[in-house]
C-alpha cells in the first residue's frame, strides 16, 4: 500500500489539521509518513494544501507533483490540483462548492457534498472531518479506529470537547460515501 495525496482548500477550512491528523494515524498504524503543508499569501481564505504519503515501504521523496488522491474543498483548488492527479487515480470533491467538471481526465471521482452535511451536524468548520471520513471510506488507508484514537493525541487538550463533534463528521462521511460505494 502506497498513497501520495494532496488535500487542498481556502485557508482556516481545517486542510492542514486533515493532513496532520491523517500523518499521525498512519504512524500509529506502523506506517512511513510524510507531510508538507503549503499556505498562500493569506493563512485565513487564501489557498492552502498539504501534501501526505503514507506507505508501507520507505518514501524516496516527500514531494507530490502527480498525486493517485486528490481530496479538495473548493473550486479554486479543485482547478489548480486536478490537472495534476495521475490518471487512475481518484478526487474526491466537496460538491457543496465545486462543480467537478473533468473534461477528459481518466480519473475516478467522488462527490460528496461535504459543506451540506458538516451544516446539517450544526457546524460548517468539520467538513474536513466529513471529506476525511469519505477518504478513509473510499480507500481503506487508514482505520477509523485509529483515527479516532490519533484525535486525542492531534487535538490539544482544550479542544477534546470538540472530539465527538469530529467523530460524527468522520462517521457521516463514512456513510455517505458506503451509500456511493
Amino acid at each position: 500500500m502506497h498513497h501520495e495525496l494532496i488535500i487542498a482548500g481556502f485557508g482556516g477550512q481545517g486542510i492542514m489539521f486533515a493532513g496532520q491528523l491523517l500523518t499521525y494515524t498512519g504512524m500509529m498504524e506502523d506506517r512511513h509518513v510524510s507531510y508538507i503543508p503549503s499556505y498562500g499569501p493569506e493563512m485565513r481564505g487564501g489557498t492552502a494544501n498539504c501534501s501526505v504519503v503514507i506507505s508501507e515501504k520507505e518514501i524516496g521523496s516527500p514531494i507530490v507533483t502527480d498525486p493517485g488522491i486528490l481530496v479538495t474543498l473548493n473550486q479554486p483548488a479543485f482547478d489548480k490540483f486536478a490537472p495534476t492527479v495521475k490518471d487512475g487515480g481518484l478526487i474526491i470533491y466537496n460538491s457543496t462548492l465545486i462543480n467537478g467538471e473533468l473534461p477528459g481526465e481518466d480519473v475516478e471521482t467522488l462527490a460528496v457534498p461535504a459543506s451540506k452535511i458538516a451544516d446539517e451536524l450544526g457546524n460548517p468548520r468539520i467538513t474536513n472531518m466529513v471529506m476525511l471520513g469519505a477518504l478513509i471510506k473510499k480507500t481503506q488507508m487508514v482505520s477509523l479506529e485509529t483515527i479516532l484514537d490519533s484525535l486525542e493525541k492531534v487535538l490539544p487538550e482544550h479542544r477534546h470537547n470538540l472530539i465527538p463533534l469530529n467523530k460524527q463528521a468522520l462517521e457521516a462521511g463514512m456513510e455517505y460515501t458506503e451509500d456511493k460505494l
